[in-house]
């Protein structure tokens, strides 16, 4: 009969230390945002296309993953993200306001000169992004800074 209780409590105690291992590991488990469906590179993230899904930090490692949605909606996808997969920090990045290609309009202002050409952006860039264009009409590589209208500002000295 002892023998019985003995085997009981073990058995009671084993399940306990079960049950707190597993709550410990929920515990230590991180929910992050991951893709619901295939984003592709250059693609704008919408609020349907992100869901959330949980992490034991052992399988994150050291990389830097973005931990919140609102970080991630309205932003563009540098390369394609993959549906359930953590979306490292440096796979996004703020929409273009110049595409490559584009013609843009270039603005030089100086002691209240103001002279406006137009190029040929050679990278895209959000605004706030230095960028090259080529000018259109003299064929020189000059490099300005993207403004949110879409306008290059040349710096001095460029």
């Amino acid at each position: 009969m002892l023998n019985r209780v003995g085997l009981m409590v073990r058995g009671l105690g084993a399940v306990l230390l079960v049950l707190v291992a597993a709550r410990t590991a929920a515990a230590e488990e991180k929910r992050l945002p991951v893709p619901a469906v295939a984003i592709r590179a250059g693609e704008l993230i919408r609020e349907e296309m992100i869901t959330e899904r949980a992490f034991a930090p052992s399988l994150l490692g050291v990389a830097m993953f973005i931990e919140g949605r609102q970080v991630l909606v309205g932003r563009m996808a540098r390369r394609a993200l993959l549906p359930g997969q953590p979306i490292p920090t440096n796979a996004v990045e703020d929409p273009w306001t110049v595409a490559r290609g584009a013609m843009v309009k270039v603005v030089v202002e100086d002691s209240g000169l103001s002279i406006v050409t137009y190029g040929s952006a050679m990278q895209s860039g959000a605004a706030g992004a230095l960028i090259p264009v080529r000018n259109t009409d003299t064929g020189v590589i000059i490099r300005g800074v993207v403004q949110p209208d879409g306008t290059v500002k040349v710096m001095d000295g460029s």
